[in-house]
């Protein structure tokens, strides 16, 4: 048999502009909705939430062992936001660049985040959709909600990064 062309008859055909491959194909797994991103992002919350406040814990530990020490009092203070940051893109940017492409949320309700053709993103990819969830919620939230109503179900996040949140096969 001699080369195809078309995408859909030629797996390794470069992909049709603009979309995840074979998504014209009945095998497509299908865009994640709305609430099945907004469940995993309740899910990661209790999940991080629950780290941050061992840490926060920690560090008011700390300042009141020594109540009258400000340099420490600033030290932990400091530290903790640092370390706290560190694990938000550790958990964020670390789960969705693995092998999985999704955090403890998302693999729960069996979703995963992709490049536009559909490949697992770097970790700097997902450290900038990371970093794009600032814009999309200083906007009173209208950045996710538009997850609800974009074709690919992207909320600003995803389309500022290039990014795709699908059902997982």
């Amino acid at each position: 048999m001699g080369y195809v062309e078309d995408s859909e008859l030629n797996p390794y055909a470069a992909p049709k502009e603009g979309g995840f491959p074979g998504a014209d194909v009945t095998g497509f797994p299908g865009y994640a909705g709305f609430w099945a991103r907004f469940a995993a992002v309740f899910l990661d919350g209790l999940i991080v939430g629950v780290i941050n406040f061992v840490i926060q814990i920690s560090a008011f530990g700390v300042m009141m062992a020594m109540p009258d020490n400000e340099t420490v009092a600033a030290i932990a203070g400091l530290g903790s936001t640092v370390l706290i940051l560190v694990v938000h893109f550790a958990y964020y940017a670390g789960m969705l660049s693995s092998a999985s492409q999704a955090t403890l949320g998302k693999q729960a309700l069996g979703i995963k985040v992709t490049d536009l053709q559909g490949r697992r993103i770097s970790f700097g990819r997902a450290v900038g959709r990371e970093l794009a969830k600032f814009l999309s919620a200083i906007i009173l939230l209208i950045g996710y909600i538009m997850a609800a109503f974009t074709e690919r179900k992207q909320a600003l996040h995803d389309m500022i990064a290039g990014t795709l949140v699908v059902r997982a096969r």
